[in-house]
């Protein structure tokens, strides 16, 4: 009788900790996960040409960190990667962004939306999820509306180009 009690008592917290396990579980293989390859990760904004616009001269001595990929405001922005949604939120310079974990631990920057996905931080996304909108938020107010995508490693911002594809 006491062995029963002892198991189901086991179990119960087993069930409690089961989440917190399998969230670490998918942290640690996401970022044990290869980094994307050249022309691996799909167009954020299927069928929208883009140009390779890292390291153009910005306001404030700065460098452009991303590609800009103009489209009409609403469009729906996907995901690249699999991944954990780290920030849903608002800067300067980006106004409304979504910011993922994705393999390798490479965060994946979407900037300047018009409005968010139904995302909450925490989240575990797919390749393909719609993160946001296209718009102008930031300091892109009233330019054509496009979509900001970067990639942040932990010693910097790389140039995304090379490892989107053209769709």
């Amino acid at each position: 009788m006491a062995l029963a009690a002892v198991l189901a008592l086991l179990a119960g917290v087993l069930s409690l900790l089961w989440p917190s396990i399998e969230q670490a579980r998918r942290y640690a293989a996401l970022l044990s996960a290869p980094v994307p390859a050249a022309g691996s990760l799909p167009n954020p904004l299927p069928g929208q040409r883009f140009a390779d616009t890292w390291g153009g001269a910005r306001s404030g001595g700065r460098r452009h960190e991303g590609v800009d990929i103009f489209a009409p405001r609403g469009t729906p922005i996907r995901a690249t990667t699999r991944g954990l949604v780290l920030n849903v939120g608002e800067n300067r310079l980006g106004g409304r962004t979504v910011m993922v974990l994705g393999p390798g631990g490479q965060r994946h920057y979407y900037a300047h939306l018009d409005r968010y996905a139904d995302l909450k931080e925490g989240e575990w996304i797919e390749a393909g999820t719609v993160v946001g909108y296209v718009g102008d938020s930031g300091n892109a107010r009233g330019t054509p509306t496009h979509l900001h995508y970067g990639i942040y490693t932990p010693t910097g911002a790389i140039n995304p180009y090379p490892l989107l594809r053209q769709e």
